[in-house]
């Protein structure tokens, strides 16, 4: 059973969008109109310009909720970094959810949106003296450290008993893109399980008086397909824990769980993953006579993805050799994704139809790779002035945006029962200028 099969009916059955499974939850024509949340595009656009990144908050509450029901007794800690925003950690917090953060950024982020600081773990691959200083003042539950360096730094500015998690590189690949895999040996992330660096890093946390180990973490990649992975993952995560000599309360799997980007990917089988880590972890745990530790999963993407949409307004079309360029006025910086992983979107033009003919969308930057999808069908007649949307937008756009060629930011406009409102609002000119001296 799916991620997307797990989630309640949203009773929106009157002219869906045709492809479904990639928009939010409930998404339909109305006429050549796409409504989200409840909300025309075409008023979202006039009202709040272009670009502009709408999120539907039923779709993010809805995935968190699936994920609690899925794993009832596991922790599910949102990924902070696939959408920092204070609203939305906010959403989060009501839904009973952990909060990862991995910088003092985003932990301000947080504590802006009263999340509560016993939910808060701080996590990834270099944290400077500030974040953990940041950290520490403000109470954060758990620290996941990375590198002996940071063992020992934190071990000197921690009070006694700060809760420590140690991150495990285990040697699992993915199969996914070279650039999100973090499983695998020789890379940035973790403590090598292979080399004996992680039970190293145990022992390093437990010669520290003022740290407590507390679990042992892991992440395998991002857009992970297949649990048989995640199994893989945790056997041997078990065999780290009966071979530490200590007790480990806690054992995070990561996130990284899939979400559909093009029509037709499947939703991450969350029922399936529930069902095998379970079985995996208890019958791993009584082989070795460990006692099984509490689950802890990290989910970003396949909460916000699908959640999201970018609008876009077509500029201009020209027509090349053999490709017509459909350019509008964003692009990398506000979705550098398929220049940095080579990521596929699909694109709809809102407002009207007719034949189509396949086409490429560019951005309005100075490089050969601000592509935003490539080959996708629009009608034959595209013109400056259409108004796009681009569904699954809804994790890493706002995090990775950029003011490349000084471009301003766009908004993220949050969607609910035909309500708008800006929780991030649009960048000015006047924001850019204040950081030039």
């Amino acid at each position: 059973m799916t991620l997307a099969e797990l989630l309640p009916s949203t009773g929106c059955s009157t002219a869906p969008v045709p492809e479904a499974g990639v928009w939010p939850d409930g998404t339909r024509l109305d006429g050549s109109d796409l409504v989200i949340g409840g909300v025309p595009a075409t008023r979202l656009a006039a009202r709040f310009g272009t670009p502009c990144q709408v999120l539907d908050e039923s779709t993010v509450r809805a995935r968190a909720q699936a994920f609690r029901a899925a794993l009832p007794d596991a922790e599910v800690v949102f990924a902070g970094k696939s959408l920092p925003c204070p609203e939305v950690y906010r959403w989060m917090a009501q839904e009973g959810l952990s909060l990862d953060v991995s910088s003092a950024g985003e932990l301000a982020l947080a504590k802006a949106a009263g999340f509560p600081s016993e939910r808060i773990i701080l996590h990834g691959n270099v944290k400077t003296g500030e974040d953990l200083k940041a950290a520490l003042q403000h109470g954060v539950s758990r620290v996941v450290v990375d590198s002996f360096d940071e063992i020992a730094q934190l071990g000197a500015l921690a009070r006694h008993g700060q809760e420590v998690m140690v991150r495990v590189t285990p040697g699992v690949d993915a199969r996914t893109h070279a650039a999100i895999a973090t499983g695998v040996e020789d890379q940035k992330f973790g403590f090598s399980l292979a080399s004996g660096a992680a039970l190293e890093a145990v022992l390093r946390v437990v010669e520290q008086p003022s740290l407590r180990l507390v679990g042992l973490h892991c992440h395998i990649g991002s857009q992970v397909r297949h649990v048989a992975s995640y199994e893989e993952a945790a056997r041997r995560m078990v065999g780290l824990i009966a071979s530490c000599g200590v007790r480990i309360e806690q054992l995070d799997l990561g996130g990284g769980f899939c979400a559909p980007y093009l029509p037709g990917e499947p939703s991450f089988d969350l029922f399936g993953f529930a069902q095998r880590i379970r079985g995996t972890l208890n019958y791993e745990c009584a082989l070795r006579r460990v006692p099984v530790p509490r689950l802890l999963v990290e989910p970003g993407r396949a909460i916000v993805a699908n959640a999201g949409v970018t609008l876009y307004r077509v500029c201009a079309v020209k027509e090349g050799t053999t490709r017509t360029f459909v350019a509008v006025d964003g692009g990398m910086s506000d979705n550098p994704r398929p220049a940095l992983y080579g990521a596929k979107y699909a694109v709809r033009l809102v407002g009207r139809g007719g034949r189509t003919k396949p086409v490429t969308v560019v951005g309005r930057h100075c490089e050969a790779g601000d592509v935003l999808a490539d080959d996708v069908p629009l009608p034959a007649d595209v013109h400056a002035g259409d108004l796009l949307a681009v569904p699954a937008t809804g994790a890493y756009h706002h995090a990775l945006a950029s003011n490349y060629n000084q471009v301003c930011r766009p908004p993220v406009v949050a969607v609910r029962d035909g309500v708008a409102r800006p929780v991030v609002r649009r960048e000015t000119e006047e924001d850019l200028l204040r950081r030039y001296l």
